[in-house]
């Protein structure tokens, strides 16, 4: 098998609702001038040439093609005369790590192509969920863009969820005995996954009501209630994340305050020391001073008060302060 045959997922086509027949990419033009017929080709990582045929059997615009020849697009909806160029960024577990994708449509009246890069979701599911639904699938292109969209956004709650359950291992350790020292670290690395999560989704809200709006040649009425079900969950979705992103940020300042809080504690002790070591030096520093006339040092229990006087002061700064818990 080719590289170019190898990055064909699908190329089929659909008639009333029911899957017509599956066909070489040569004869893309030819199935799509059947009456009540459109084409829907995958397409995972394709080489130039392939996209080059593509845009040739479909009329694709040259900006387009140029977008989904290279990744790293940003998620969007375009018109080029009668096709729409959308953009969507997927996201999955994977090992406990979020792992994003691309997939790039395009969508004219008779065809939907997808065009998938680096670790985007295989649509095989929707393929059939949508085959099994004849009645829906008869809406045309428009409803399989749809099942697309609603299936990407479907796979972003796992992913919140997961982000959920570490926010509150994290919390949990937080307010334990003894945090871990690196706390901080794991909120900001939660916080720049939540990030990416949201810049996925927050994008599909402007896709939809676009598509809501406008294009009515393409996505016709019977499923534009549809898209306003992936509005309501993309709402609920942002929603979440800027709540998450809101109490991540409340977290890392409690985690600075306990920093904070740790550094006082280890200045208090030493301060405490300090003043304990401080009653030795004074009366040591008193007797180093070598002057001629010095009453204790003829006294023969001299040494025995001045060790004595000391170890009692000491005693009772260390009391003092063990009471204030600065040591």
């Amino acid at each position: 098998m080719s590289d170019q045959q190898a990055s064909i997922i699908n190329c089929a086509a659909y008639k009333q609702g029911h899957k017509a027949q599956s066909f070489p990419i040569d004869d893309i033009s030819e199935v799509m001038s059947q009456p009540d017929t459109f084409v829907w080709v995958g397409l995972l990582e394709p080489d130039d040439a392939l996209l080059t045929k593509m845009q040739e059997e479909f009329g694709l615009h040259d900006l387009a093609v140029e977008d989904a020849r290279h990744a790293h697009q940003s998620p969007k909806l375009e018109e080029y005369g009668d096709t729409l160029f959308v953009v969507l960024y997927s996201a999955k577990l994977v090992n406990g790590k979020i792992v994003t994708g691309e997939t790039h449509i395009f969508i004219g009246a008779t065809f939907i192509l997808s065009v998938r890069h680096g670790n985007a979701l295989s649509y095989r599911s929707v393929r059939e969920r949508c085959e099994d639904t004849s009645d829906k699938l008869a809406q045309g292109p428009g409803y399989v863009l749809y099942a697309l969209i609603d299936f990407v956004v479907d796979q972003y709650q796992p992913c919140l969820k997961h982000l959920q359950k570490e926010f509150r291992r994290l919390e949990e350790e937080l307010f334990s005995v003894l945090p871990p020292k690196d706390n901080l670290q794991s909120f900001y690395q939660l916080k720049n996954e939540i990030m990416v999560l949201d810049a996925a989704a927050v994008p599909l809200a402007e896709i939809c009501t676009g598509l809501l709006r406008f294009h009515g040649d393409i996505i016709p009425k019977e499923s534009r209630i549809y898209y306003r079900d992936i509005l309501d969950h993309v709402g609920g979705i942002t929603a979440d994340c800027n709540r998450m992103r809101e109490m991540i940020a409340a977290a890392m300042q409690v985690a600075l305050a306990q920093i904070t809080i740790r550094q006082n504690e280890v200045v208090k002790k030493l301060a405490g020391w300090g003043a304990i070591l401080a009653v030795p030096t004074m009366v040591f520093s008193l007797y180093g001073m070598n002057f001629q006339v010095m009453p204790e040092l003829g006294w023969k229990y001299g040494y025995p008060a001045a060790l004595t006087g000391v170890i009692l002061g000491c005693s009772f700064l260390y009391r003092k302060l063990r009471k204030v818990g600065w040591i």
